[in-house]
């Protein structure tokens, strides 16, 4: 999920991790406002450079995401998260230093209560569809479907499922299970790049991944699947029941569930065509 949290009215590109439940911040947005430099990427740059000879672990650590630049185009960007921020002020001499690690601190406290609160998230979540023109119909597909991925997890991580690319595997088994494609060639399909790919799903095919993580879950409860060799074996019979049906839909309508629409914004091309 990315986002723009707003710093004395200064913009910070941020992503949260929901397998890892934190969020990472743009290094370069924060340098920016911490030293009010005309290039902060330049100051990015020596800092880094001086961190590595010191061999500081707060730069190796750092990840690189793909962000929205101010050209629009997404680019990598070095990211960090809470703890490497904190780190990385006590090196930078700024008399905003102390103002930001207060907003930093709240930044993680309200989504500590999200956490804590479901609803609060559900609620910003909703608002955030609404505004890009979500039909109420499609929103509530979405939560609904969230709510059915929510409890899969938790089984997982309770049946010994912890890393996130464990996570993303079994996801995948399922996924590719039903629809026939693994989640990068859907993406590829919509024409996705770093978006969310539920977030461009239709109605019919939200409501089938629901069908195909609700299966998977109920079938790993009852076989008590432990570990992810058992819970693999569990998502691809989950994922096959939601196979037959999908494929028991598209005999009778004669369309395809799996659809290359998305609600990504057209493109110049496209607006050119619309405007004639």
């Amino acid at each position: 999920m990315s986002n723009i949290k707003l710093f004395e009215q200064k913009s910070i590109r941020s992503q949260w991790s929901e397998e890892e439940q934190k969020w990472y911040f743009s290094i370069t947005d924060v340098v920016d406002i911490l030293i009010e430099s005309a290039d902060a990427k330049a100051y990015w740059r020596k800092i880094k450079q001086r961190l590595r000879e010191e061999g500081n672990e707060t730069v190796t650590n750092c990840h690189t995401l793909k962000m929205k630049a101010a050209d629009g185009k997404l680019r990598f960007t070095d990211v960090a998260d809470t703890e490497q921020l904190l780190r990385l002020i006590q090196s930078i001499p700024s008399p905003k230093a102390e103002p930001f690690k207060q907003w930093l601190a709240k930044t993680g406290y309200e989504r500590m209560k999200e956490i804590a609160d479901p609803e609060q998230s559900l609620d910003r979540a909703r608002e955030n569809w609404q505004k890009l023109g979500r039909s109420e119909k499609w929103i509530q597909h979405r939560m609904t479907g969230q709510e059915t991925r929510n409890k899969l997890t938790d089984y997982w991580k309770e049946s010994g499922v912890e890393k996130p690319d464990e996570f993303a595997f079994l996801t995948n088994v399922i996924h590719q299970e039903w629809t026939g494609l693994t989640v990068k060639k859907h993406k590829d399909l919509k024409g996705l790049k770093t978006q969310n790919l539920r977030d461009h799903m239709s109605e019919a095919e939200l409501i089938f991944t629901a069908l195909a993580e609700l299966s998977t879950r109920q079938i790993a409860e009852t076989d008590e699947a432990k570990g992810l060799k058992e819970n693999e074996t569990a998502g691809k019979k989950g994922g096959r029941i939601a196979k037959d049906a999908r494929l028991a839909l598209e005999e009778k309508t004669g369309k395809s569930v799996i659809t290359s629409e998305n609600f990504l914004p057209p493109s110049k091309e496209v607006k050119k065509i619309i405007k004639g």
